[in-house]
């Protein structure tokens, strides 16, 4: 079961990734499975771009899944590595995310990890840290981030990533491959967020929309893997954008598998939102 109660969010988004960079805080500065019963193997498709603007609607069919998430962010020779484990309702479009921070310069882990509660509209992050009480949640209103959470929040949210493929431009078969015991098929190519954002689901809309606006370029390329049933199993795609008059390279890869599997998502109370303002 779902519950949502929406608080009124602490502060929004005041640059396009003001949320992020508090996350990964000084590092970036200082330094540089089982699912379900196998789909039946994929074959080359007829009209790959229908192929993986059809698989959003895959996903909603088989309705849940557990997921992964892997953000690399490269600057100036600094690169590091922000990764998330749990589930995600395809239906519903929450999740549940426990996302875990790089490890400090001197190689050992100060930083708890973050629970994300991830919801058509608003991010909801736990343990956040940067003057954030510890038993408080952070709201983000994600229509009002200048990426629309495909970056912001350490994980891109999964139904955005799938949606985004709505948007695909220019697509190419690369082959099949096995990707955890799974035949699938290999699609590379680039999507336009403006045009995702006009084709994607309601709920989703709104976040893709406000990254169409923010980024610099419209088009993000990505590498694409569906299995025989249409699902997207893995999605690669390639940001960039400038910080503080640095050129930010990011690769976010999310992975699903262990579809139809319970996911809940609960959110806060009104009054276990932080209302103050949030350190950058």
């Amino acid at each position: 079961m779902v519950v949502q109660r929406h608080g009124r969010p602490g502060a929004r988004g005041s640059g396009a990734l003001a949320v992020t960079v508090a996350l990964v805080g000084s590092l970036v500065g200082t330094t540089a499975v089982t699912g379900c019963a196998a789909p039946e193997d994929p074959g080359p498709p007829a009209d790959p771009a229908l192929a993986v603007r059809n698989a959003p609607d895959a996903l909603t069919k088989a309705g849940t899944s557990k997921a992964s998430t892997s953000m690399e962010m490269a600057s100036g020779g600094t690169r590091v590595t922000i990764r998330g484990e749990g589930g995600y309702d395809f239906r519903r479009r929450t999740g549940r995310l426990q996302v875990v921070l790089p490890k400090d310069p001197a190689g050992t882990s100060e930083h708890r990890p973050i629970t994300e509660l991830l919801t058509p509209g608003a991010l909801y992050m736990k343990n956040r840290g940067a003057g954030v009480p510890a038993d408080k949640w952070v709201r983000v209103d994600t229509t009002g981030l200048d990426d629309g959470n495909l970056v912001t929040g350490g994980a891109t949210d999964p139904a955005a990533a799938a949606e985004l493929l709505r948007g695909v431009r220019q697509v190419t078969y690369v082959g099949e491959v096995e990707l955890a015991g799974v035949k699938v098929s290999h699609y590379r190519g680039v999507a336009d967020i403006a045009h995702a954002a006009r084709l994607a689901s309601p709920q989703v809309r709104g976040a893709l929309a406000a990254a169409a606006k923010g980024f610099a370029k419209d088009t993000v390329p990505f590498d694409a893997y569906l299995d025989g049933e249409g699902r997207l199993r893995k999605v690669r795609h390639q940001f960039s954008f400038s910080n503080q008059g640095r050129t930010v390279a990011v690769a976010s890869t999310t992975l699903l598998y262990g579809f139809g599997v319970p996911v809940e998502v609960t959110l806060p109370d009104r009054r276990d939102i932080y209302a103050g303002k949030i350190k950058a």
